[in-house]
């Protein structure tokens, strides 16, 4: 023990001594083994679990010896280096200088990040920045010791890693698929696995349709700067040939993302084609947020065609907002293009202005909350009739709308001893309209419309165990909004859904051009069984009954005459994964008008989707038949690295399919292969059916590891 502590003391303060040498910022170098002793040429010798550490550099080794006077470090393997920066050299052998940044090392092995491997004869560090590698073969695949050629792997005469780049640079480079040579490149240069971003190629994808026959898409990425990229994506195929972008910046104070093509083809030869997507964010002074999104394209066609979107009205828009505890404030500009057959752009609205103010006050002299709402909005049509046009397929109507509603109300609930619950409400609404270009209304229209209500619920809980409870909620409204409606077009509100949600609202309309009016009633009851640990379920019935009819509900609404459809909403679902929701309304004969029932359900291998919709045929929304709609999604994990996956859409009523699809998937730690099949069958005038087959094979470990599974295969035979 006293000549263990001698030999410490002299290690420390020798001159030559590995704990003694600095190189700076990095601090002293540190070295830990077993056994430490001195030879009579003043050579230090430490065997047995030795590790030396100098920076952020590791070194761990069976033996070393460290020459005072060559300042040579000489290492006996199994040796494992780690630079602390992702890299990992493995070898058998190593000669280092005492700051383990320049030497050589044989029968080494580099790994990247966990993820890429480089295997080598020799290796030879320089200034602690590059490692050459000669006569190398590069794989991320599992490499086992029972000489398993791996799926693929580049073999080059030499490689060099430069740290500080985070490149890697091939020279005389193979592509191998197991032992087959694929093809040669002289000179190659790919990112390492710890570089995020860089300048280069991307994963190719293939992609086959019957319109389009088959083409390549090899996307090339520019790096402009630490904040900004784009990519360039040129997609060619016998009929097409199209340049895809992608721009992005971040800002200090925001984003910018811009995505886009241009395209000659021989669907439409005469025409340049085309479509842009943007869309950004920014955050202003005093807390406001402005944002826009950008989407146009050049012909109906285009999407269906090249698979960008599968959008068939877009909006583009700019918005300026600000949200506090107790205010609101929006101010936007939209602008929509249609591309669904049979709709005219001229006779829609595409050009809206829309803003909106809200604030909130709590006077504490009588309690209750105080709210002052303003709406402002405005839509135009690019066409300059003031009558239809006598053709009905040429429709063309000109009508401009402008309108600004306010609202003041106040709001209290009362909670009684008892368990009652009310909820009492008051104020009134102002409203101005200016209709332009429409000879069959009045140009200027107003109207104030006071209103009340009152609301009672009694929620009663029920213990059922421990770990279950029970809610029943019965609730009754009365309310009354006063006036008469005006005598002007229903823009806005010609959708109307009924549901659990606004079953005790005072307007059952989605925009403030339609109001209900009169005296209105409304009666409902909730259950609800909740347990964590199990599973829980909501159920909701409701109704409700006015004084005067509301011509303005279509039938299929379920608010149509004095008393409306019974709504009946539940939903199921537990902590394995399984969830059920479903919604319906029933007339009078018990008749199911409109229906919806969704479902999901996961479990260990598989995961399944489903929709169901029903709605009955309705003029006033423009559903000449019923609707009858299966929408089916899920997938399925075949084995650990295969991964299918399908979804149909199929239309009930006209017994055919709309869209399907199947996708088949291959993950493991080396390579990612994705192949989709797709058919579109629906056809219009400017769309055809068409069926898309799409392929892309991607290798891993020369990207940013995406911090997500790994996959990793094991070596038993």
């Amino acid at each position: 023990m006293r000549r263990l502590f001698l030999i410490l003391a002299l290690i420390i303060s020798t001159p030559w001594s590995v704990m003694a040498q600095s190189t700076g910022s990095d601090g002293a170098a540190v070295l830990v083994a077993d056994d430490l002793y001195i030879t009579r040429d003043r050579v230090l010798v430490a065997q047995g679990n030795v590790e030396a550490v100098q920076g952020n550099t590791r070194l761990r080794a069976k033996a070393i010896s460290y020459d005072d006077q060559t300042g040579l470090l000489t290492i006996t393997g199994p040796i494992v280096l780690n630079d602390g920066a992702g890299a990992v050299i493995l070898a058998d052998t190593a000669e280092l200088d005492q700051g383990l940044q320049n030497g050589l090392l044989r029968g080494a092995r580099m790994v990247l990040n966990q993820q890429l491997q480089l295997a080598a004869a020799q290796i030879d560090r320089v200034d602690g920045r590059y490692s050459q590698l000669y006569k190398t073969a590069v794989t991320s695949c599992k490499v086992c010791a029972d000489g398993e050629v791996p799926l693929w792997q580049i073999r080059a005469r030499r490689v060099i890693h430069d740290e500080v780049a985070q490149q890697l640079y091939f020279d005389d480079a193979t592509f191998r698929i197991r032992t087959v040579p694929v093809f040669y490149v002289p000179r190659l240069r790919l990112p390492d696995p710890t570089l995020k971003r860089a300048s280069g190629f991307l994963a190719p994808s293939v992609r086959t349709t019957s319109q389009l026959g088959t083409g390549l898409k090899i996307p090339y990425f520019i790096k402009l700067g630490d904040s900004r990229d784009l990519t360039v994506t040129p997609y060619l195929s016998s009929s097409t040939r199209t340049l895809e972008l992608r721009y992005r910046q971040a800002f200090t104070n925001g984003k910018i993302d811009f995505i886009g093509a241009y395209t000659r083809d021989d669907q439409r030869p005469d025409e340049q084609r085309g479509y842009l997507f943007g869309s950004g964010a920014f955050k202003m002074s005093r807390g406001y947020l402005l944002s826009f999104n950008i989407k146009t394209v050049s012909d109906e066609a285009y999407f269906s065609e090249y698979g960008y979107s599968y959008e068939d009205r877009l909006r583009s828009d700019l918005t300026l907002s600000r949200a506090r505890r107790d205010s609101y404030v929006r101010a936007s500009l939209y602008n929509f293009e249609s591309l669904r057959a049979g709709e005219v752009n001229a006779t829609l609205p595409t050009l809206v202005i829309d803003g909106e103010f809200e604030r909130r006050f709590f006077p504490k002299s009588v309690g209750g909350e105080v709210r002052l709402s303003l709406q402002a909005h405005s839509h135009r049509r690019s066409s300059d009739r003031d009558t239809d046009g006598p053709d009905p397929d040429l429709i063309v109507d000109g009508r401009d709308v402008a309108r600004i509603n306010g609202k003041l109300e106040y709001l209290r609930r009362f909670t009684f001893r008892s368990g009652l619950v009310t909820d009492v409400r008051a104020g009134t609404s102002f409203n101005f309209f200016d209709i332009t270009q429409d000879s069959t209304f009045a140009q200027n229209h107003s109207d104030i419309a006071p209103f009340s209500s009152v609301a009672l619920s009694y929620p009663m809980v029920r213990r059922v165990s421990a770990d279950v409870s029970q809610v029943l909620t019965p609730v009754a409204q009365l309310g009354w909004t006063g006036g008469d409606r005006q005598l002007i077009p229903n823009e806005e509100s010609t959708r109307v859904e009924f549901d659990q949600g606004n079953l005790l609202a005072l307007s059952r309309f989605p925009r403030p051009d339609r109001r209900e009016r009169g005296t209105i009633a409304a009666l409902g009851v909730n259950w609800a069984r909740i347990n964590p640990k199990g599973w829980d379920a909501y159920i909701s019935a409701g109704q409700v009954f006015r004084s005067i009819v509301d011509p303005s509900f279509s039938d299929t609404s379920g608010l149509a005459g004095t008393s409306s459809d019974l709504l009946l909403a539940a939903q199921i679902r537990n902590t394995a994964g399984m969830a059920i929701t479903a919604r319906t309304l029933l007339d009078t004969d018990l008749q199911i008008s409109k229906t919806e029932l969704r479902g999901d359900w996961s479990f260990r291998k598989a995961s399944i989707s489903g929709t169901y919709v029903w709605l009955e045929a309705d003029a006033a929304e423009d559903r000449t038949q019923a609707v009858s709609e299966v929408s089916l999604d899920g997938t399925y994990d075949i084995g650990r690295h295969w991964t299918a996956a399908a979804d149909v859409r199929y239309d009930v009523v006209n017994k055919q399919a709309a869209t399907a699809g199947v996708g088949l998937t291959y993950n493991n730690e080396c390579v990612s292969i994705d192949l989709l099949v797709r058919r579109r069958y629906t056809s219009s005038t400017s769309v055809e059916p068409s069926t898309n087959i799409g392929f892309n094979v991607g290798m891993r470990g020369f990207s940013a590891s995406n911090g997500k599974e790994r996959y990793v295969r094991s070596c038993g035979k």
